[in-house]
């Protein structure tokens, strides 16, 4: 049998003899034919594996564990793939003949010069030491994706928040764009006025856009790779957008849990240095094929993984793990949100405020959807960032702009 062995190296391919073959013995074979050491090994069937970052990572891929079990009866069989976690610096034998040409070896032309340059690896280390979410926020997205949409198509929004000299990003609140979501796809329709008006928002509240979060499908929950191609290109996309070194792709998706549920799960991401230089200057494959394998990311041109060439990437290498908290920012999520099923109106407006009458009007208006509905009646350059920046403050707001919020409320 043919099975696909993924590494950190990339993708190989390596024929089983005997379909009754064990752990040990793949292993034997691996060490074999692709030169990684028995002992530095480890194997497991789940693609996370080649995430891990520490031996207690590691420790928790324990499928293929036990070196006396047959590979058929963990599920591998013709074309399986199997993930293989290694240490160290790998020895691959080089073909003893070659063509010198002069004295300095071989003749290379321009694209291998070029291939070798652009070395894809794993970045190790993020530029974002932490991304925390606002529970509000966080959970005014989830439970949305959750309980109305029900995992079944796309949804996105760009985050906005604050990022501290050491590198941590705050999350405070979440702008969901016009957009349509398919199973497998997802689509912002940007409308460049709205987004005027969310970034005169954010001024005023001292914060800027820090990354783009989505919800994955329930049906990728049976896909093997943590973010498909398109995903990668989208991510990459608004990353590269920004110039933010920080910058933090957001993924939420269900996880089975221990008893059979389904959990809400978050994850956190940078992509690579390498990912955002492939972006600009224009190496990745932006046509995808119906049949292309989700789990890789096509070159124009041939790139270095580990000792190969090649065009096809997968696409785990671009990714660097950020870690999770969360806090309480300074904004409400009450407010019907933004560019869903059904519009926010100005009678939403009236209904908020009657609900908030015993809080202090600054407290009635601390909600970032909310100020997105005001702003259209306000003037985007000087009244929209000085009301934001009341909100900021918490100070008083002046009677002028009280007076002109509850005339906007009225006429519902």
């Amino acid at each position: 049998m043919l099975l696909r062995i993924r590494s950190r190296d990339g993708l190989e391919r390596l024929e089983v003899d005997d379909p009754q073959a064990t752990v040990a013995q793949l292993k034997a074979l691996i060490q074999s034919r692709l030169q990684i050491p028995v002992q530095s090994q480890t194997l497991s069937a789940h693609q996370n594996l080649l995430l891990a970052k520490t031996r207690d990572d590691l420790a928790r891929f324990t499928d293929m564990s036990a070196p006396h079990a047959p590979l058929s009866s963990l599920g591998i069989g013709h074309g399986s793939m199997v993930y293989v976690h290694y240490e160290g610096e790998r020895s691959v034998a080089r073909p003893s003949a070659f063509s010198p040409a002069g004295s300095f070896g071989r003749k290379m032309t321009m694209d291998e010069l070029i291939a070798r340059q652009m070395r894809v690896a794993r970045q190790e280390a993020p530029h974002c030491e932490l991304v925390s979410f606002d529970r509000d926020a966080a959970n005014a997205f989830q439970h949305y994706v959750n309980e109305t949409l029900a995992f079944a198509v796309k949804r996105g929004g760009f985050m906005y928040g604050t990022v501290s000299e050491e590198g941590k990003v705050e999350v405070d609140f979440i702008y969901e764009p016009p957009q349509q979501g398919t199973e497998e796809n997802l689509l912002f329709l940007r409308d460049p006025d709205e987004e005027r008006l969310v970034e005169a928002i954010a001024v005023g509240l001292g914060m800027r856009r820090v990354g783009f979060i989505f919800s994955q499908t329930v049906s990728q929950d049976k896909k093997d790779y943590t973010l498909s191609n398109r995903e990668v290109l989208q991510a990459v996309e608004y990353h590269a957008e920004t110039g933010l070194k920080e910058w933090v792709t957001a993924v939420v998706k269900l996880e089975v849990n221990e008893d059979g549920g389904a959990d809400v799960h978050f994850e956190a991401f940078q992509m690579s240095d390498m990912c955002i230089r492939l972006w600009k200057e224009g190496w990745f494959e932006t046509e995808i094929a119906e049949d292309a394998d989700p789990k890789l990311s096509m070159m124009k041109k041939d790139v270095m993984v580990g000792v190969k060439d090649t065009r096809e990437v997968d696409s785990d290498f671009f990714l660097v793990v950020v870690k999770i908290s969360d806090h309480q920012g300074p904004l409400s999520t009450t407010f019907p949100i933004e560019n869903r099923n059904v519009p926010v109106t100005t009678r939403a407006l009236k209904n908020h405020l009657d609900r908030t009458k015993s809080l202090p009007f600054v407290k009635r208006i601390s909600d970032f959807h909310l100020l997105l509905l005001l702003a259209r009646f306000l003037d985007i350059s000087a009244d929209v960032p000085a009301l934001a920046e009341c909100v900021s403050k918490q100070e008083t707001v002046p009677d002028g702009y009280k007076l002109l919020i509850e005339s906007v409320a009225s006429s519902s």
